[in-house]
């Protein structure tokens, strides 16, 4: 059904996080079929103080992939640290799909003059792979990535970043992550925030 209101969009901007909101990410897409399920659930071991988590944090806050490989070999020993370094060179096969219809809400907000954005705890690497493999991703004005930055989510500061750098109004900005912990960090610091369920949640709350 195509949804044509003509009222004033609630806000000016709506600022997206990437990975469970705008893409839909899997990451033992990586390494499956190069391994056994028995060694791709070893690696994922969300038990492993050491393990893919663990170093994911250390990625989006700007660590890069070679310090970690170098780490996780220490951790792990060098047979095992030869999957992490696939699992960054094959990391575009973790981007399975766009979420259901996030693609057609993007256009529908810029169609309606409405800016939009991103805010990722993320590598530097994986959101521009992203953009080059889902074009919808260019309505986005810009992307705050926490690799880059340095900070990573919910630390209030990379929110203050993005503020300052696409000149938003928190009061009339909505900022949507999966994350509760993230979205009451945005709350904390003024901005206008919600967990992402689904586009149609998302549409209820800006256009209809």
């Amino acid at each position: 059904m195509e949804h044509t209101a003509h009222t004033t969009p609630r806000y000016t901007d709506v600022m997206f996080d990437y990975c469970g909101v705008l893409v839909d990410w899997r990451p033992r897409r990586t390494i499956e079929g190069l391994y056994p399920a028995g060694v791709v659930d070893m690696f994922f071991d969300p038990a492993d103080p050491h393990g893919v988590a663990y170093y994911d944090d250390l990625a989006d806050q700007g660590w890069s992939e070679e310090r970690i490989i170098a780490d996780y070999e220490r951790e792990h020993g060098p047979a095992v640290a030869w999957i992490m370094r696939l699992y960054f060179e094959f990391q575009r096969l973790g981007f399975y799909d766009m979420i259901d219809g996030m693609p057609t809400l993007m256009r529908d907000l810029h169609a309606r003059g409405v800016r939009l954005w991103g805010l990722t705890n993320f590598t530097v690497r994986g959101v521009r792979e992203m953009h080059g493999k889902y074009p919808w991703l260019g309505l986005l004005g810009g992307t705050v990535v926490s690799a880059s930055e340095g900070i990573a989510k919910p630390d209030p500061r990379i929110y203050g970043i993005a503020v300052s750098r696409f000149q938003l109004d928190p009061t009339r900005t909505l900022f949507v992550d999966g994350s509760a912990r993230n979205v009451r960090a945005a709350c904390a610091v003024g901005l206008q925030a919600v967990q992402f369920e689904s586009a149609a949640q998302l549409r209820a709350l800006t256009l209809d």
